[in-house]
C-alpha cells in the first residue's frame, strides 16, 4: 500500500459505497496489470535488518532513489515513507518491518511489468550496494526475531501494531516478517468480477503452493513450506483470510460492501493526522459513533477507500481484484505470478476452463485446502486428488490463455515464457521451499547465512 487517500465527499447513503467498487468496471481494452513485490533489506556485513535512520538506512535509500528517479516523496509526519511517480504511475513504499515494496504502474503486458520490476531491482541494487545493503527474495524473514526487526515510521502501522494482538496470534509476524508478490487485475462488470473473484479465490491456495518460499524461521526449518501462508491463518480472521460467502451464487459488489461495513476500522485521517478508530466498525462510524470524539465525525469517500485497503481477504476487491496468496521470491517469480493469473483470467476461454476445473470444489474443500497447503504445498489434497495434478492443468490453461493474448516481445516470444519457473516446479514435483531445504541440509551444511547470498537480488 503506497498511499492512503483523501476524498472529502460526504457519504450520504449506502449506494455510494457500492458505487465506489463498481467504478472499477472497465472495457477489456482498458484492462491492465499492476504487479507488486516486497523484499527484505539486509546489511551485507553482518546480515542484520536495515534500520530506518542512518547513512546506511531505509530513509537514505529512499532519498537516493528519489534523486535517481525524480519521483515525488510520500511523507508521514515529516518522515519520508515512500515515493510515487506522478507522471507514469507506480510507487515505492515500506511495509512495517522495512520491507521495500514496488507497486508497479498499470501496464498492458507481462513483458512490460517484468521489465519494470527488473529495472527497479537494478536501480535499488545500484543505490544500496554502495551502502553495503542487499535485498532478499524470500517469503518470510529467515533469521531475525520480531524484536530484532525495525519498525518504519508510518502512523497506520502504529495503530495496527497495537491492535493486532487483540484479534489474532500472528499479526505481528505478518506485518514485520513476511513478504509477498501480488498482481492487481481488472474486470468489465459485476458478473465478470464475480467469476474472476470466485475462480481466483478457489485457486489462491494453489498459488501459495506453487510459490511456497518461506521454510525458515530463526535460522532453522520451521516445519512449513509456506510459513507465510500459515501466518495468515490467524492474523485477524474477521477482516483477513478465507471468507466462504465470496463463493456464494449471489455474491456481488453490495455483498462485499456490506461485509466491509461491519469490520472494525483501523483509522481515519483528519488534517493529515491518523486517528485510531479500532473501537468501531465503519457502519457505526456512518451512524455517528465519533460524534463528540473528533471535530469532523462525518464519514467521507476517502475514509471508505482507506477502510477498503485495510481488509485482507485472500482475494481483495477494491476497484480491481488483488491476488494475495503468493510468497515473495526471486526475480523470475515476480514475473511468473502475474503471468499465471493473467493467463487464467484475461481470456474468456481460459476463464471458462478454469471454472470447469474447480467447479466441484465446495467452500469447505477450499477452506480445508487452505489449511493444509502451508505444510504440504502441492502434496495437499482436494476433491480426491493431489493439488499438483490440478496445478498441471491450471498451468496449461494459463499457458493457452497467454498464447491467445499474443502479446509479443522484441524476440517475438509471447507471455507464456514467464510460466517457466512454475512449469519447472510441477515437473520436478518440488516447490521452491523444498529445493531450498535440500540445499540447506546438503550443500549449505545447515548454514542459513548462505540464503543471503543465493537468494539476494
Amino acid at each position: 500500500m503506497a498511499r492512503d487517500t483523501t476524498d472529502e465527499t460526504p457519504i450520504e447513503n449506502h449506494t455510494q459505497l457500492v458505487e465506489w467498487l463498481s467504478i472499477g468496471n472497465k472495457p477489456k481494452s482498458e484492462w491492465r496489470i499492476g504487479t507488486e513485490h516486497e523484499k527484505f533489506g539486509f546489511c551485507s556485513e553482518n546480515l542484520t535488518p536495515v534500520p530506518y535512520e542512518g547513512e546506511k538506512g531505509i530513509k537514505a535509500i529512499l532519498l537516493a532513489m528519489k534523486d535517481k528517479l525524480g519521483w515525488d516523496e510520500i511523507e508521514d509526519e515529516g518522515n519520508i515513507i515512500g515515493l510515487y511517480n506522478a507522471k507514469g504511475g507506480g510507487a515505492i513504499s515500506l511495509e512495517p518491518g522495512g520491507q521495500f515494496e514496488l507497486s508497479g504502474a498499470p501496464v498492458e503486458t507481462i513483458h512490460q511489468t517484468c521489465r519494470e520490476s527488473n529495472q527497479h531491482l537494478k536501480q535499488v541494487k545500484e543505490v544500496s550496494k554502495e551502502m553495503g545493503i542487499g535485498f532478499l527474495g524470500l517469503g518470510a524473514s529467515p533469521v531475525w526475531t520480531f524484536e530484532e526487526t525495525p519498525m518504519m515510521p508510518k502512523s497506520r502501522y502504529n495503530i495496527m501494531k497495537n491492535y493486532m494482538p487483540k484479534v489474532g496470534s500472528q499479526g505481528h509476524d505478518m506485518m514485520f516478517r513476511t513478504t509477498t508478490i501480488q498482481v492487481n487485475l481488472d474486470f468489465s462488470d459485476e458478473r465478470d468480477m464475480v467469476r474472476k473473484m470466485q475462480v481466483s479465490l478457489k485457486l489462491q491456495s494453489m498459488a501459495s503452493a506453487l510459490f511456497a518460499n518461506s521454510p525458515f524461521t530463526h535460522g532453522k526449518p520451521n516445519g512449513f513450506l509456506s510459513w507465510r501462508s500459515d501466518i495468515w491463518r490467524d492474523v485477524d480472521n474477521q477482516r483477513g483470510g478465507y471468507h466462504p460467502f465470496m463463493l456464494e451464487d449471489d455474491f456481488s459488489f453490495e455483498k462485499y460492501a456490506n461485509w466491509g461495513l461491519d469490520i472494525p476500522m483501523y483509522f481515519i485521517i483528519r488534517d493529515g493526522k491518523y486517528i485510531d478508530c479500532t473501537h468501531i466498525t465503519f457502519r457505526q462510524f456512518m451512524d455517528g459513533a465519533l460524534k463528540g470524539e473528533i471535530d469532523d465525525p462525518i464519514a467521507n469517500i476517502g475514509d471508505w477507500g482507506n477502510h477498503m485497503s485495510t481488509l485482507f481477504p485472500d482475494v481483495r476487491l477494491k476497484r480491481f481484484l488483488e491476488m494475495r496468496g503468493a510468497d515473495g521470491g526471486p526475480w523470475q517469480d515476480i514475473c511468473a505470478l502475474p503471468a499465471f493469473w493473467v493467463g487464467l483470467l484475461y481470456s474468456e476461454g481460459a476463464l471458462t476452463a478454469a471454472e470447469e476445473l474447480v467447479q466441484d470444489w465446495t467452500p469447505d474443500m477450499v477452506g480445508n485446502l487452505r489449511d493444509s497447503v502451508p505444510e504440504k504445498a502441492l502434496r495437499a489434497e482436494i476433491n480426491g486428488r493431489q493439488l499438483i495434478e490440478y496445478a498441471k492443468e491450471a498451468l496449461e490453461i494459463s499457458r493457452q490463455g497467454l498464447v491467445e493474448r499474443a502479446q509479443m516481445n522484441f524476440e517475438n516470444l509471447d507471455e507464456s515464457m514467464f510460466l517457466k519457473p512454475l512449469q519447472e516446479t510441477v515437473k520436478l514435483g518440488k516447490t521452491p521451499a523444498e529445493r531450498m531445504l535440500d540445499k540447506y541440509h546438503n550443500e549449505w551444511n545447515e548454514d542459513i547465512s548462505k540464503v543471503f547470498k543465493e537468494y539476494a537480488y
